[in-house]
């Protein structure tokens, strides 16, 4: 593989497959669905989900790329050639794409609101304002469609780039940045007047609020966050040098994932509590009852400012790995084709989410099974999608691998115990693909 095709150091590669986990998951969609589903209960069987499912699929990942050093269709293809299996890194790479398409939508909305919050337009409207606002800016067919397109440009012109020059710089920056301007954010919530009433929503389990949709939601926001069931970390641990330890290299990213997610519940639902504001508000949480909670804040907007570029920076870094994964599993690794595959990849997403940004405008009310375009792709993605590939990415590793080959992989650059590999191999063989089949029928009304 070229130099140019690996991470230049372990960091980078922590970084970069961190900011991958960390984007619109962690901060737009976890506040929204805990808000709506349970508060702490939600977030409690969330991150049960992410410990014992998501950690041991995420190393799996990891195995089948590092393993191989190729993207997601061929690595599949190397270990089982002539077979069926190489499908898990085609739905994966197709799942990819329909995902970018409504993500960058979402996308879109942050990055104009990150403009109007330079010019200083987001500051001193009422909650009903702000939700007016919202409502505009969604509906409104040009500006919606051009943000969108944007955020697609600006995705493109890093992954583009390369790994190293492209993605791995960029992360490199942006991560960092992240944290600063969360852990600022987090202390100027805690520190309002009624803020405890936030934490105790956000941490206290309240389980009469559970429901299977709650579990499924925590399942599908558990591989959302961290990335899995599409191979998106098959393809980024295939540029890692064989020398790493991938145990650490998992707990890192696992750790900074929840962190984050920690971090993001209790920036926004403290202040949301201290200042009178309902959890509930669903997907324009961010974009309505935020606003109105900075600005009841002393220099709320810089705050705001801060946190809707603490927020662009995390949506990007998690769109250039979806965009990653088609266009290296498109170029086969070849750096030639890198520039004119990304941007057709990225011209033929853009078409393909333009449904969902007309989703809540002019599409608004053609609806296809009672859902949105918008809202449809997400629940396939989310709910149906991100769980089979998972599935299908256990029952590969647990059962079509070679065990000795796991331990193998899993031990270069580090001593890994026996009781660890075969703790781990429980998991991925027998409880992984279990929960994730129990929770899937369950949610289908089958068990």
């Amino acid at each position: 593989m070229s130099i140019q095709n690996q991470w230049s150091s372990k960091i980078g590669f922590i970084l970069a497959a961190a900011g991958s986990a960390i984007g619109l998951g962690a901060i737009w969609k976890l506040p929204y669905v805990a808000g709506t589903s349970g508060g702490g209960a939600f977030f409690l069987i969330y991150l049960l989900f992410t410990i014992f499912l998501g950690a041991p699929l995420l190393i799996s990942e990891f195995m089948i790329g590092r393993s191989t050093q190729k993207e997601a269709i061929s690595a599949y293809e190397s270990i089982a050639p002539n077979s069926y299996w190489p499908w898990i890194g085609k739905i994966g790479v197709g799942t990819s794409i329909v995902l970018l398409s409504f993500y960058s939508v979402v996308g879109g909305w942050v990055v104009n609101y990150f403009l109007r919050s330079l010019t200083g337009s987001l500051t001193g409207l009422e909650l009903e304002e702000y939700q007016q606002l919202f409502g505009t800016i969604i509906s409104n067919p040009y500006q919606a469609v051009g943000a969108h397109l944007i955020f697609i440009l600006l995705t493109v012109a890093i992954v583009s780039g390369g790994v190293q020059k492209g993605i791995e710089r960029v992360t490199r920056f942006m991560m960092p940045t992240l944290f600063i301007l969360f852990i600022i954010l987090v202390f100027r919530s805690l520190s309002l007047d009624g803020a405890m009433e936030g934490v105790s929503f956000f941490l206290k389990p309240d389980f009469s609020k559970v429901t299977s949709d709650t579990v499924l939601f925590a399942l599908g926001q558990s591989f959302f966050a961290l990335s899995l069931g599409i191979s998106t970390m098959v393809t980024y641990s295939s540029y890692l040098q064989k020398g790493e330890s991938l145990p650490r290299s998992m707990f890192s990213v696992v750790g900074l994932t929840i962190f984050i997610s920690l971090l993001a519940g209790l920036a926004i639902f403290p202040a949301v509590f201290a200042l009178g504001f309902e959890p509930t508000e669903g997907p324009s949480l961010i974009f309505t009852v935020l606003p109105a909670v900075f600005n009841e804040m002393a220099f709320g907007a810089i705050f705001f400012v801060a946190f809707l570029a603490l927020l662009l920076f995390a949506t990007i870094t998690s769109s250039i790995s979806l965009l990653e994964i088609i266009v290296a599993s498109l170029t086969k690794g070849s750096n030639d084709r890198r520039l004119k595959t990304a941007w057709t990849s990225g011209i033929f997403i853009f078409m393909l989410g333009i449904p969902s940004a007309l989703s809540f405008g002019l599409l608004g009310d053609s609806l296809i099974f009672g859902r949105t375009f918008f809202d449809l792709m997400d629940f396939l993605v989310s709910n149906i999608f991100l769980p089979l590939g998972a599935l299908l990415i256990a029952i590969f590793v647990g059962y079509k691998m070679s065990k000795s080959a796991l331990f193998d992989e899993m031990s270069q650059g580090s001593v890994v115990p026996q009781w660890l590999f075969k703790f781990w191999y429980f998991l991925i063989r027998y409880v992984t693909p279990a929960a994730i089949t129990f929770v899937f029928l369950h949610s289908l009304g089958i068990l």
